[in-house]
């Protein structure tokens, strides 16, 4: 059996395959019913080479409203429970502290929590007493409102900031600093032009020395740039992944696995000088 962990510090571009069990999500909403159409999927996924899976009961899509804890356990806990046999690491996309530690009781080995801890006050200390990687993700606002009008000084000076004061926040609750991962939140709470760059500027974040996580698939920022809707964005998330890859990003959380692990395979090979079975 395989060991089911993150590496702190992959040596290959890793590819997490996005598993929404949700009604609403603005690409995949609602495809996903039932526990066994979840694991046909997730397996799909990694057969096409996906190194983690990240499952997540409530979308976050600009305008979302949020989900209760009630309804994101009964979405999240049946496809974790269903996923565990693939025998691949699962992260759980969540805000809610007892969904993460429910999910972490069943097998799910990280948590991506797109407040960085700020949205339960109960979060951080189950981080820090599990032990489990982190990811941490920037974002301006809720969902709700994210996209209504996103105001920086400076975006990428802004998000290194926010950062700095996470870490720190962490670390006095206890957190290793090797349990965390960053995400600047492409998406979250900024406008085309500040998504674009905050991509051209990606290398800066490479100061804090974690882990790096990015997720462009499929957003509205390639649909803006490209005047494609939702289902026409490949080219746009394989170039904007592939410029994120050449720049070190250690992982990219994405909708079309198979496509895009080719994408970071070729990167890897270019930047690196090795392909990705070299682990």
């Amino acid at each position: 059996m395989m060991s089911l962990c993150v590496p702190p510090f992959p040596r290959k571009t890793l590819v997490m395959g996005i598993v929404n069990v949700t009604p609403d999500s603005f690409f995949d909403g609602g495809r996903l019913t039932g526990t066994a159409t979840v694991r046909d999927y997730a397996a799909e996924q990694v057969r096409d080479g996906a190194d983690i899976l990240d499952v997540g009961g409530e979308s976050t899509r600009p305008g979302a409203e949020q989900v209760s804890q009630e309804e994101e356990l009964r979405r999240v806990l049946p496809a974790v429970e269903a996923l565990v046999p693939l025998e691949i690491p699962i992260s759980v996309d969540t805000r809610h502290a007892e969904t993460a530690r429910r999910a972490l009781a069943l097998g799910a080995v990280m948590v991506n929590d797109i407040t960085a801890l700020q949205g339960d006050p109960e979060m951080a200390g189950l981080i820090a007493a599990t032990g489990c990687p982190c990811v941490l993700m920037h974002m301006q606002g809720e969902p709700k409102t994210m996209q209504q009008a996103p105001r920086y000084d400076d975006v990428v000076d802004d998000i290194r900031a926010f950062f700095d004061e996470r870490l720190r926040f962490a670390a006095n609750e206890g957190i290793r600093e090797e349990q965390i991962w960053l995400d600047p939140g492409f998406g979250f709470g900024k406008t085309v032009d500040q998504n674009l760059l905050l991509l051209r500027r990606f290398q800066e974040f490479h100061s804090f020395g974690r882990p790096l996580l990015l997720g462009v698939s499929n957003k509205s920022t390639l649909g803006a740039v490209l005047d494609a809707d939702v289902n026409d964005r490949t080219e746009g998330t394989a170039a904007a992944v592939a410029f994120a890859a050449a720049r070190g990003v250690h992982c990219v959380r994405v909708h079309d696995v198979r496509t895009m692990t080719r994408v970071v395979r070729m990167c890897d090979a270019i930047t690196r000088g090795r392909a990705r079975n070299d682990g």
